[in-house]
C-alpha cells in the first residue's frame, strides 16, 4: 500500500510538472527565459551537474541509471554540510549512527556505505569508526547509491558511496577567499583558499588551508584540526591535462559514547538510572557481567556523556592524488588516476580502549583507456592495482559501559586492567595493553590464553581488470553493461607475539567478481526511465583496511565471501527550460556474508526514495523523501547484552524490572528476518530560501525521521523526531558575505544508535545537540 501511494504520489508530481511546462512552452516562451537566467544565479539543484568517474567522464544525471545526489560546493554552503551526517538534508536514505561523535563513512539504504576521493577509495577507518573527514579540500559530493561500479572495483561497504571531488587549480583566472567562523560553545573556524595562473592557459596552483578549534556542549570533548591542501593544474599540450594534489591532515578529537543506560524513561523524559554495577567478585570497576541494583532515578544533563578527560585520541595523515588525461586520438582517451595515502592514529581511552595505528599506507593506479566506436558505441577498460599495508594494535574485549554510573565521579568511568586480564593481553608500551595478533596455548590445555581483538600487520595487493560497454542505440535508448574480476593476494602476521611464542601468520589468494547492467529510455526530451541491476563480491576487513587473523590463526576464507545484490527502477525529470528537477527510485538491495557454521548475517532492504528541487529567482527549496525496510536476510545477529534490563536486578520494580543476568554479556540472535534496529522506515527533509533583496536571503532547513527501535529486541524505541534550523545571509558589496544560521530552533532533546550495526543498541544512546548558533563571514577577492 506504501508504494502505491508514493508511485501514484510520483506519477502526479512528474505529470503535473510536465503540463505546466508545456503550457509555459505555449503561453509565455520569455518568462521561461528569464526562470533560465535566474537558475543560474542560484546554483542550489544537482540539475545541471556533471559527474565524473564512477561510470565514465562528464555524464549528466539522466545518463546514470543510479539514484544519486550530486552536492556542489554552493548547496554545501547553503545546506550547511560539515560532515557525512550533514548529507541526509538533502540525500533521501542516508541516515546513520553517530559514529562515537566523529563520523568517518556515510550510511547508505541502511548499510555502511563507502568514501571515495577522485574516483579512488579513501582510508576510512573500521566500520564507521575511524579519523574524521575533512572537508577543506572538497568541491563536491556525489551520493550514489548501491554498490560501488566495475570501475572503482571491489570494495568493504556496499549500501552506496560517497565520492569526493577534489577543489582543481584553474590556468585562466585568479581567486582568493577567506571564511571565518564562530558558534556556542567557543567553537572556531577560519580558511584560506587562493589560486591563480603560473602560466596562463598552461598551469595553475591552488592552496587551501583550514583550521578548527571547537569547544563541545559535551563535557570532556573537543576538536581540533589543522588541514593543508594544495592542487596544480598542467596542460602540457592541446589533448593533455595532469592534476596533482595534496592533503595534510591532523586531528585530535574525542571519542562520544553518549550515554548509558538507554531505557525508555531516558528517551521520552530524559531519566537516568543511578548506581554503580557490581562484578560477580565484588568489583565497582566496570567489567563483564556487572549488575546493578538501582540506587534512584535522575534527570540527567544531555551533556554528560561516556567521555573522560584523560583520554588521548589524534591522527595524521598525507594524501596524495594525480589525474593525468590524454587525447590519444579523437575517438581514443587515456585515463591514469594514481593515490596515496599514510594514517597513523593513537587512540589511548581510560575504560581499557585503545587502537594505535603505527603506519598504514595505500597506494593505488588506475588506467583506463576509453574507446569511441562511433557517436553511439563506447568501450572503456581498466587496469587497476591497489596495495594496502597495515601495522595497528587495538584491545577492546575489556570495556565495559553499562556498570558505569555517569552521576557518580569520573574516576568511576575507568577501568584499569586486573593482573588476570593483563595475562591475556601484551603490553606494547609501558602500561598500554593490547590484544597480541594471533592466537596462542601456552599452558598447553588446547585453549587460547590470549584476548583478540584487531591487532594485524598485514599486507594486501588488488588487481582488477575492468570492461564497460556504453551502447546509445537511438535517440531515446541507452544500455551499459560491466564486469570486473579482482585477485587479492593477502598475508597477516602478528607484530606483536608474546614472549617466546613465534608470530602467527597466514596468508591467502582469493578472486571476486562484480557486474552491472542498466538500460535508459527517454520517454520524451524531460523525462527518462531507468532500471539497473548489479553483482558484486566484496570483502570483510579490520581497522585501516588491513586483514586479521582470527583465533584459529588463519585469515578467514568468508572475509572474501560478501555477496550483494540491486535492483534498481526509477525516473528522472530533467527539463531544459524549468526551474524543476525530480527524480525516484524504488529498490531492492541486499548483502550476504556466510558464516562458517552455515548461519547469514546478510541484510536485505526495499525501499522508495524522491527528490524534488526547483531553483529560480527570487526563492528555492529541495525535498527528500525516504522509505526503508530493512531487515536481517534468515540471519544471526548479537549486541552487548540482550536487553537493557539484564544490567539491573529486580530491587527497584518500580525504576525498573531488571532481570539480573548481568551486564555487559555479549548476547548472540539466531537467525531471523527482524527489523534492523536503529534505522528509521521514513524521512522527510525540507530546504528552502527566499532572496527578500538581491543581497539578503532568508533560509530554512527541516528534517522528520519516524520512530525505530534502538535494540533487537525493540524493548526500547526513539520517538518520531524532527529539527528545525533557519538562516539568513547578506551580501555586502560584491566581495562580503554574513551569514547566521539557528539549528534545531526549537531545542528538541532528540537521538540517535552511537554505532552502525545496532551492536550497541541495548548499551548506548547519542544526545544530539541542543539549540546553537553560527556566525560565518565570508570575503571574496
Amino acid at each position: 500500500m506504501k508504494y502505491s501511494l508514493i508511485a501514484l504520489s510520483m506519477h502526479f508530481i512528474f505529470h503535473a510538472q510536465i503540463a505546466s511546462a508545456e503550457e509555459a512552452k505555449e503561453t509565455d516562451v520569455e518568462v521561461i527565459e528569464v526562470a533560465g537566467q535566474r537558475i543560474i544565479n542560484h546554483g542550489f539543484s544537482p540539475k545541471n551537474t556533471k559527474i565524473s568517474g564512477p561510470f565514465g567522464d562528464d555524464l549528466g544525471l539522466a545518463d546514470i541509471a543510479r539514484s544519486m545526489t550530486p552536492i556542489t560546493s554552493a548547496m554545501m554552503e547553503q545546506l550547511n554540510i560539515t560532515d557525512l551526517q550533514d548529507i541526509l538534508a538533502v540525500t533521501p536514505n542516508s541516515y546513520s549512527a553517530s559514529g562515537f561523535g566523529a563520523p568517518s563513512l556515510p550510511t547508505l539504504r541502511g548499510q555502511l556505505g563507502e568514501l571515495f576521493q577522485d574516483g579512488m577509495r579513501r582510508q576510512a577507518g573500521n566500520n564507521g569508526f575511524g579519523v574524521p573527514l575533512s572537508f577543506n579540500s572538497v568541491d563536491q559530493l556525489d551520493v550514489i547509491k548501491g554498490a560501488p561500479p566495475v570501475l572503482f572495483g571491489s570494495s568493504q561497504r556496499n549500501g552506496g558511496f560517497v565520492n569526493l571531488q577534489s577543489k582543481r587549480a584553474s590556468t585562466e583566472k585568479s581567486a582568493a577567499k577567506v571564511k571565518l567562523t564562530a558558534g556556542r560553545w567557543d567553537q572556531y573556524s577560519a580558511q584560506l583558499d587562493i589560486g591563480a595562473p603560473i602560466v596562463k592557459g598552461e598551469s595553475g596552483f591552488r592552496i587551501s588551508a583550514e583550521h578548527i578549534d571547537n569547544g563541545s556542549f559535551y563535557d570532556y570533548s573537543s576538536f581540533k584540526s589543522d588541514s593543508f591542501y594544495a592542487a596544480f593544474r598542467l596542460l602540457p599540450d592541446s589533448q593533455s591535462t595532469w592534476d596533482i594534489n595534496l592533503e595534510l591532515y591532523q586531528v585530535e578529537f574525542t571519542d562520544n559514547a553518549g550515554i548509558n543506560r538507554p531505557t525508555q524513561a531516558l528517551i521520552d523524559s530524559g531519566a537516568y538510572i543511578t548506581g554503580q554495577g557490581v562484578q560477580p567478585n565484588g568489583s565497582l570497576i566496570p567489567g563483564a557481567g556487572a549488575i546493578i541494583s538501582p540506587t534512584g532515578q535522575v534527570q540527567i544533563s544531555r551533556s554528560t556523556v561516556l567521555t573522560d578527560p584523560d583520554n588521548e585520541n589524534e591522527a595524521n595523515t598525507f594524501l596524495l592524488h594525480s589525474i593525468y588525461t590524454h587525447e590519444l586520438s579523437s575517438q581514443t582517451q587515456l585515463k591514469n588516476s594514481t593515490y596515496y595515502q599514510h594514517l597513523t592514529r593513537d587512540e589511548i581511552a581510560q575504560n581499557s580502549f585503545v587502537e594505535i595505528i603505527d603506519a598504514a599506507d595505500t597506494a593505488q593506479n588506475r588506467l583506463e583507456l576509453s574507446h569511441d566506436w562511433n557517436n553511439q558505441q563506447q568501450t572503456i577498460l581498466a587496469f587497476d592495482v591497489r596495495y594496502n599495508k597495515v601495522r595497528g594494535y587495538s584491545q577492546f574485549t575489556t570495556e565495559a559501559d553499562d556498570p558505569i554510573d555517569l552521576t557518580g565521579p569520573v574516576e568511576s568511568r575507568r577501568i584499569p586492567l586486573t593482573v588476570e586480564q593483563q595475562a591475556r593481553l601484551v603490553e606494547l608500551r609501558p602500561g598500554v595493553f593490547v590484544s597480541p595478533g594471533g592466537q596462542y596455548d601456552v599452558n598447553n590445555d588446547n585453549l587460547g590464553d590470549y584476548s583478540l581483538s584487531d591487532t594485524t600487520d598485514s599486507t594486501s595487493w588488488q588487481t582488477g581488470f575492468a570492461i564497460q560497454q556504453d551502447s546509445q542505440w537511438s535517440d531515446r535508448l541507452r544500455t551499459n553493461f560491466g564486469y570486473r574480476i579482482d585477485f587479492y593476494d593477502v598475508q597477516a602476521r602478528d607484530p606483536i607475539a608474546p614472549t617466546g611464542q613465534k608470530a602467527a601468520q597466514d596468508s591467502i589468494n582469493k578472486t571476486l567478481h562484480s557486474g552491472q547492467a542498466s538500460v535508459n529510455y527517454k520517454l520524451n526530451t524531460d523525462l527518462t526511465v531507468y532500471a539497473a541491476t548489479s553483482y558484486n563480491e566484496a570483502t570483510s576487513n579490520s581497522m585501516a583496511g588491513g586483514n586479521s587473523l582470527g583465533a584459529d590463526n588463519l585469515i578467514n576464507t568468508q572475509n572474501f565471501a560478501t555477496e550483494n545484490t540491486l535492483n534498481e527502477v526509477g525516473i528522472k525529470y530533467i527539463p531544459d527550460n524549468s526551474a524543476w528537477y525530480i527524480d525516484g527510485a524504488l529498490f531492492n538491495q541486499s548483502r550476504s556474508l556466510r558464516n562458517r557454521d552455515g548461519s547469514n548475517t546478510g541484510i536485505k532492504t526495499k525501499g522508495v526514495e524522491l527528490q524534488v528541487f526547483y531553483d529560480a529567482a527570487p526563492y528555492w527549496f529541495n525535498i527528500g523523501y525516504s522509505y526503508l525496510d530493512a531487515r536481517y536476510d534468515n540471519s544471526a545477529s548479537s549486541q552487548s547484552s540482550s536487553q537493557i534490563a539484564d544490567a539491573f536486578d529486580n530491587s527497584r520494580p518500580d525504576i525498573i524490572q531488571g532481570t539480573s543476568v548481568g551486564a555487559p554479556n555479549f548476547t548472540a540472535f539466531p537467525r531471523s528476518n527482524r527489523r534492523v534496529q536503529g534505522i528509521p522506515e521514513q524521512s522527510l527533509s525540507i530546504n528552502g530560501g527566499l532572496y527578500i533583496t538581491e543581497s539578503w536571503q532568508a533560509g530554512f532547513a527541516a528534517l522528520y525521521t519516524s520512530s525505530y527501535p534502538l535494540d533487537f529486541l525493540a524493548t526500547v524505541n526513539i520517538r518520531d523526531q524532527y529539527t528545525l534550523g533557519l538562516n539568513t545571509s547578506y551580501l555586502i558589496g560584491e566581495h562580503t558575505k554574513l551569514r547566521f544560521d539557528i539549528n534545531n530552533v526549537t531545542n528538541q532533546k532528540n537521538w540517535r544508535p552511537v554505532f552502525e550495526g545496532g551492536y550497541f543498541g541495548s548499551t548506548l544512546v547519542f544526545p544530539e545537540l541542543p539549540i546553537n548558533a553560527k556566525f560565518t563571514i565570508q570575503h571574496s577577492f
